[in-house]
């Protein structure tokens, strides 16, 4: 079969009774009109997504004349429009629950549970809270660069960091290279530091 047959071009649906009838849709709502209600206009507060049906004229005059918030005053309309930013759903305040304290919530501190006891084992929850470590000392930002120039991390004492520092020096000096002047910027950069720390107390 050749559907590019020239046959093919000549076929022609003759249309039933019924498809040639338009389809009749719904009336205008507005009393005394006949006129076809192809325009959905919303029905109002606590009516939402129900519609009428008005043909274009009487959907132009209805939204001329609509008002959301008729029948409502100053505070319930704030009221509404606060609610509006939040979605209208519920809100709590931080760190209180919607309901009642659960019973079991008496006894632990953490809102987790934990039939296995995996939690438990790893040292997560009540049981098995450890104390915590205490932090060591926080360092302003020039101090934990100039620590890193260094090589050291933050638990470096005194002592550590003034033999790195005698390390650090005698291995760049022009003097330890042949007179290679190439590491001048790194051994600036050792001595600043250096003088960074010495400021800061910590040799």
């Amino acid at each position: 079969m050749d559907l590019n047959s020239p046959l093919f071009d000549r076929i022609r649906i003759k249309p039933t009774c019924d498809d040639a009838k338009p389809s009749a849709g719904p009336g205008c709502e507005r009393p005394g009109c006949a006129r076809p209600g192809l325009y959905r206009a919303p029905k109002g507060r606590k009516q939402e997504g129900q519609y009428w049906r008005f043909c274009m004229d009487h959907v132009r005059e209805y939204n001329a004349s609509y008002n959301y918030f008729a029948g409502m005053n100053d505070a319930a309309v704030q009221a509404f429009q606060k609610d509006a930013m939040i979605g209208h759903r519920p809100t709590w305040t931080m760190g209180v629950g919607r309901g009642e304290a659960k019973p079991e919530a008496a006894t632990r501190d953490w809102d987790y549970v934990d039939p296995l006891g995996v939690l438990r084992a790893a040292g997560v929850g009540p049981q098995g809270r450890q104390k915590a470590e205490p932090q060591p000392p926080r360092f302003s930002a020039p101090v934990r660069k100039a620590l890193d120039v260094l090589g050291l991390d933050e638990t470096a004492d005194a002592a550590a960091i003034k033999a790195q520092y005698k390390v650090l020096v005698k291995r760049f000096h022009p003097d330890a290279n042949g007179g290679d002047r190439s590491f001048e910027d790194r051994l600036r950069d050792i001595i600043r530091a250096h003088d960074t720390l010495r400021a800061a107390g910590m040799c």
